[in-house]
């Protein structure tokens, strides 16, 4: 069983029940070879507690993590004689046409394909299960 990877970032919410500041905690994992957003809120005020676990991350809490961990990257440790099954795996995983499978492989070959830690492990995981070396990494 491979490790689990995972990042977090912690933000203020208003509490539901009361209206104070309520304190989340985000939690972006690849977990058995998933990806996963699980969040965990406790207010001070009123003892408001709440955990949401499952879901996609949402666009700001990513660019907070972006933010604050600093980008990943995907590394192919050599050039791959089949682009074909790179470019397969990055249209699966990604869910994107053959026209941005393209211009995803470019910046996967050029060393400029970046994201949260989480992603970049879950795409080099599923890489190497296709026989593709590659790698996460932070510059």
């Amino acid at each position: 069983m491979e490790q689990a990877v995972f990042e977090s970032v912690r933000y203020f919410a208003v509490c539901q029940d009361c209206g104070a500041a309520l304190e989340c905690w985000g939690v972006q994992a690849l977990v058995d070879g998933q990806l996963r957003w699980d969040v965990e809120s406790t207010c001070s005020t009123c003892g408001f507690a709440v955990v949401v676990c499952g879901g996609a991350v949402p666009a700001e809490r990513r660019n907070q993590m972006l933010s604050e961990h600093g980008p990943a990257r995907l590394q192919v440790s050599t050039p791959p004689v089949r682009n074909v099954a790179l470019m397969r795996v990055l249209r699966a995983e990604l869910g994107i046409d053959l026209v941005n499978a393209r211009a995803v492989l470019r910046r996967v070959l050029d060393g400029d394909y970046s994201g949260t830690l989480p992603e970049m492990e879950h795409l080099a995981r599923t890489l190497r299960k296709s026989g593709i070396p590659a790698a996460a990494t932070r510059p």
